[in-house]
C-alpha cells in the first residue's frame, strides 16, 4: 500500500463517517416534518366545522341586528309622537290659561269678595 492509497482510504472513512454523522439529524428533522403534517392536516378537518359554526353564528347576529335596527326606529317614532304630545300639552296649558285663567281668577276673587261680605254682615248681626 502506497501513500496514495492510504490517503483515498482515509478519505473514503472520512465521508462515510460524514454521511452518519448527517443522517442522524435528518432523521429527526423527517420525524418533524411528518408531525407537521398530521398537525396540519388536523387543523384542516377541524377548522372546517368551525368555520360552519362561525357562520352560523354571524348569520344570527346579522338577522339580531336588524331586529335591532327596526326596535331603534320604532324608539325614533315614539319619541317623536311624544315630543309632539308633549308640546300640544304645552300649548293647550297655554291656551287654557290664557282663555279661561283670567276670567276664573276673576270670579274666584269675586266670589271671595261677596263671602267676605256676607260673613261680615252676619259678623255684625250676631253683636
Amino acid at each position: 500500500m502506497n501513500v496514495g492509497e492510504v490517503a483515498g482510504l482515509i478519505a473514503a472513512v472520512a465521508a462515510v463517517a460524514l454521511v452518519a454523522f448527517c443522517a442522524v439529524p435528518l432523521l429527526k428533522l423527517g420525524r418533524v416534518l411528518e408531525e407537521l403534517r398530521l398537525l396540519v392536516r388536523d387543523v384542516g378537518h377541524n377548522s372546517v366545522p368551525i368555520l360552519q359554526e362561525l357562520k352560523g353564528t354571524v348569520s344570527a347576529t346579522n338577522t339580531e341586528l336588524g331586529k335591532l335596527s327596526l326596535v331603534t326606529e320604532d324608539v325614533s317614532k315614539v319619541s317623536a309622537h311624544a315630543t309632539v304630545v308633549s308640546e300640544n300639552a304645552a300649548q293647550l296649558s297655554t291656551l287654557f290659561m290664557s282663555t279661561l285663567g283670567g276670567p276664573m281668577i276673576k270670579t274666584a276673587a269675586f266670589t271671595y269678595g261677596v263671602r267676605q261680605a256676607i260673613s261680615g254682615t252676619k259678623a255684625k248681626r250676631a253683636k
